[in-house]
């Protein structure tokens, strides 16, 4: 069976930026609570160009120029966005490949929240080892959240992470470099309600008085027994997810040199790579940039390459959780395989 690897990787990351004293300001939170508890020193936020397919695309071509391909060759296109984009009913993956002129390939969207990633190089993989004329897929997409987070809302802070920016990968069939091994998926539909925007879908159509009432919004419903059920299931889901996809690929938590993980709160950073027996340098902690959804991966990938946290034969595990709830982890084995 040939093996797949990543070809490149690109990132968008806007020119605007609040901080930690920013968001106090609007949330009267401390501003040392922000940036110990949070984890914030500031993060990007979307100009007004900074739309979210768009800065998708702009991720995809910093990763075509470094690998050095022509966009014709790329076979399929995976939107990995966020569902919150330029239109609300729209296949942003045919946009890119209309921008990045991609005239060989087809295109579609997935998404799973700030699980959509791990979830796609799982999805490129599984067709492009099924399907021979799937040689080189393209993952890209945006992210634009912060545009829901209202931070006179308590319910909503451990959501004052979310910023902006775009990532991209390129992977290809069959090269000997970074390769894609395997994945593990964990999703609990018990938390699938818990954290929604109220208003704008079928049950609760946008209103003026939804509006008045910021129903727009992200808003957690069960915000006490949210917490609860997620904290017996949530970091024991992120190790098992991990284990898995580390032990499915013939290694053990001793073997993993790096983990690209989503920025959250720190002591929850810090337990994930505790219970792994992980270094502080064996991951980068994003609070310059805080949580930039699904593109957290990509971003914590890039970062790595270029401080050296990943060398040649490393094993790199990335993982991801999302709101639904979803826990996602995918193996790759860095360098000349």
């Amino acid at each position: 069976m040939q093996s797949v690897g990543i070809l490149s990787t690109g990132i968008y990351i806007p020119k605007d930026f609040l901080t930690a004293k920013d968001i106090s300001r609007r949330s009267g939170i401390p501003k040392e609570i922000i940036e110990t508890k949070l984890g914030i020193l500031k993060k990007p936020i979307p100009g007004p160009d900074d739309h979210t397919c768009e800065m998708g695309i702009k991720a995809a071509r910093e990763a075509i120029k470094k690998a050095k391909i022509d966009p014709q060759d790329i076979d399929l296109i995976i939107y990995i966005g966020e569902e919150h984009k330029e239109y609300p009913l729209w296949t942003a993956a045919i946009k890119m490949q209309q921008e990045l002129g991609a005239t060989g390939a087809w295109g579609f969207d997935v998404a799973m929240r700030c699980g959509t990633t791990i979830m796609a190089l799982k999805v490129a993989k599984d067709m492009m080892r099924s399907d021979d004329s799937i040689k080189t897929v393209l993952l890209a997409g945006g992210y634009r959240n912060v545009d829901f987070i209202d931070y006179e809302n308590p319910r909503t802070r451990f959501m004052f992470n979310l910023g902006a920016g775009g990532g991209a990968i390129l992977i290809q069939k069959g090269i000997t470099k970074n390769h894609i091994l395997e994945s593990q998926m964990i999703t609990d539909g018990a938390f699938s309600e818990d954290v929604v925007v109220v208003a704008g879908g079928t049950k609760n159509p946008m209103t003026k008085e939804a509006l008045d009432q910021k129903l727009n919004m992200l808003d957690v419903l069960d915000p006490e027994g949210m917490k609860q059920r997620l904290e017996e299931k949530s970091m024991q889901n992120f190790l098992k997810v991990i284990r898995a996809a580390v032990n499915n690929s013939g290694y053990t938590d001793a073997d993993i040199d790096y983990l690209g993980i989503l920025h959250m709160k720190k002591s929850a950073h810090d337990y994930v790579l505790n219970e792994l027996g992980l270094s502080q340098d064996q991951s980068i902690y994003l609070n310059e940039y805080g949580h930039i959804g699904q593109i957290d991966q990509i971003l914590s990938m890039e970062l790595a390459e270029k401080e050296g946290k990943i060398k040649e034969g490393d094993l790199v595990v990335l993982v991801s959780a999302g709101i639904g709830y979803a826990w996602g982890a995918t193996v790759i084995k860095w360098g000349d395989c």
